[in-house]
């Protein structure tokens, strides 16, 4: 996607006689053309609805209607003049785009609570419509008509920021793994930034020092006015205004413990349903499926999407329907207090919930072999986004694993780099990786499928990786082969170490959920007394805790695919209620032996 261009005259075509009115059908000059959809002029009817919240203001030129780093900003609509969106670059401010008439300002971070990435100034005189952003969010959940037309240009908008790099700089090495970190956590959150390396870009020293930042200070962020040295991820977030303020909700109904593609299914659900839900994360929305490139079997969308497009527009349903979402915010540890639950967060803050429901999800499996830590920070990748892709493009590259992630990126990456290696230990392709991705993988000239393989070794210097040792497992012959990444995907634990023992897991460390704890041996086995559900049978997705749910890839048993986990996670809305239900009707009749 390129940068939106700037400067053409462009005759408005209203869509229907109903678009025409109470507006001149001429030249907006100087008006960014929407190549994308990202800029849409609002209808006749949309407005009104908009009037009805909103005050009119006159501007001339030169009014800042609002500044980059703003946050809690108002909803504005061009009603006449334009209004130009800006960047303060390098070389001072710079024009994104132009806007007339019947178009309207900001982008996803306004619905979201971040702080805004552009500011916007009055270029020609005339009126806008302010609208407060807390009775714009209320309209985008109850009007769908103009809910949808806003949603879908802010979603667009997002992608083009990101395209053209605008936001904060990451100012560092690319073998730095702070550097790494930082980027990471950019990327997977889908904040407009640009990175800046040290290793390759001359003025980036120049820059540092213009800073007075000495170089063990690096990465730094440079946001706006501020310059964060080394920051942490939470303090990258608390900067952009990403993190929700759980501290403002004395008890929530739903507490989600993980938002990938459960998560925030239930989230939406939870949300829309009228319960009070919160949503916390340790790193990003999505989850694994965030790292995607692109899903191709995700029911609605047949030419595919990727999982942090996904993941993004997600965020978005549930924030409209009123979810709170927390990133980052690691939980630690799980406790029943009183009948409720206490959940405390890394940071020092706990929130307390009605009922809880575990979607964490599981962590990648990292392989045995020698030398794997010292090319971790510069050579060794667990995801395959756009951020990995530039660091290989032009190399060759080793993908280990045999499931739909290594499938999908290793496609990706045969996009990027100069040849793909795909090693499978077995030798059916087909028997963890869905059939259309082995049929792809087959018909590509850049990838090249290697069964029976198994990762024996590393080779190269400088932490810079330079060659994969691999050996057939029917042969037992071992070979070089040149890499200059290697991208691993064999599979995940689960992420259930804060449970501390709190509740029933099987011998893989996955949570036991519904008729998988009816077995008194099974339990025992993993070292959990007497069954706090002796009373009642659990609920289809209820934990060993009562109240305490589990879905997606962190329960046992479950499939491992992003609509599998998307159903678990409205599912589970469903089997709170049930809970909820019962324990209202316990504590009217004064007891809780049969809620426990």
């Amino acid at each position: 996607m390129g940068k939106p261009r700037a400067g053409a005259a462009v005759r408005l075509e209203p869509r229907s006689a109903e678009d025409s009115v109470g507006w001149d059908d001429g030249i907006v000059p100087d008006e960014t053309p929407d190549v994308y959809g990202a800029f849409p002029r609002l209808t006749e009817r949309q407005l009104r609805v908009l009037e009805h919240e909103g005050t009119r203001r006159t501007t001339a030129v030169g009014d800042v209607l609002f500044h980059q780093g703003d946050r809690d900003g108002d909803f504005y609509v061009v009603l006449a003049g334009t209004v130009a969106t800006t960047e303060e670059g390098d070389v001072g401010e710079q024009v994104i785009g132009v806007h007339g008439p019947r178009r309207f300002l900001g982008e996803l971070g306004l619905l979201n609570g971040e702080a805004s990435f552009l500011s916007a100034v009055v270029r020609q005189p005339g009126v806008v419509l302010v609208v407060p952003v807390d009775r714009l969010r209320a309209l985008v959940g109850r009007d769908s008509d103009l809910g949808d037309v806003i949603l879908r240009a802010y979603l667009v908008r997002r992608s083009i920021l990101i395209e053209l790099g605008t936001g904060f700089r990451i100012v560092g090495s690319r073998f730095s793994r702070g550097t790494w970190r930082l980027r990471e956590f950019a990327t997977r959150n889908r904040l407009p930034h640009r990175f800046v390396d040290l290793e390759e870009d001359r003025s980036a020293e120049l820059l540092l020092r213009q800073l007075c930042v000495r170089p063990e200070e690096t990465p730094v962020v440079i946001w706006h006015t501020r310059v964060l040295r080394n920051p942490s991820n939470t303090e990258l977030a608390r900067v952009v205004g990403l993190s929700g303020a759980t501290g403002s909700v004395s008890m929530v109904d739903l507490l989600v413990v993980g938002a990938g593609p459960a998560g925030l299914a239930a989230s939406v659900y939870g949300a829309s349903e009228g319960l009070c839900t919160v949503t916390l994360d340790a790193t990003s929305a999505g989850g694994q499926a965030s790292l995607s490139p692109c899903i191709e079997n995700y029911l609605g969308f047949p030419t595919g999407i990727s999982g942090s497009e996904l993941a993004e527009r997600a965020v978005v349903q549930a924030t409209k329907f009123g979810a709170l979402l927390s990133v980052p915010a690691a939980v630690t540890s799980l406790e029943e207090v009183d009948g409720a639950f206490s959940v405390a967060v890394a940071e020092g803050d706990s929130v307390a919930a009605r009922a809880v429901l575990i979607t964490t999800g599981a962590r990648y499996r990292r392989p045995e072999v020698p030398r794997l830590r010292e090319f971790e920070a510069t050579s060794v990748y667990y995801a395959a986004t756009q951020v990995e892709a530039q660091v290989c493009r032009g190399d060759p590259v080793a993908v280990l694993g045999g499931g739909n992630s290594a499938g999908q990126a290793a496609l990706f990456l045969a996009r990027h780099a100069e040849s793909v290696r795909l090693l499978v230990r077995h030798g059916d392709l087909g028997r963890d990786m869905s059939r259309y991705l082995v049929d792809q993988l087959e018909r590509h000239p850049g990838v090249e499928i290697h069964l029976h393989t198994e990762l024996r070794g590393l080779e190269g210097e400088g932490g810079v990786l330079r060659a994969v040792v691999v050996e057939d497992d029917r042969t037992h012959q071992r070979r070089t082969c040149d890499a200059r990444a290697l991208f691993i995907f064999i599979g995940a634990a689960p992420h259930t170490g804060w449970l501390a023992g709190d509740l029933a897991l099987d011998d893989d460390g996955f949570v036991l959920t519904g008729s998988l704890l009816n077995s008194p041996a099974q339990r025992a086995a993993v070292g959990v007394g007497a069954p706090p559900l002796a009373h009642r049978p659990p609920l289809l997705l209820e934990t060993s805790q009562p109240g305490v749910f589990a879905a997606g890839d962190v329960r046992s048993g479950s499939v491992k695919r992003v609509a599998a986990a998307s159903g678990e996670g409205a599912m589970a809305v469903r089997m709170l209620h049930q809970y909820l239900e019962l324990s209202r009707s316990i504590c009217a009749s004064g007891s809780t032996s049969s809620l426990m």
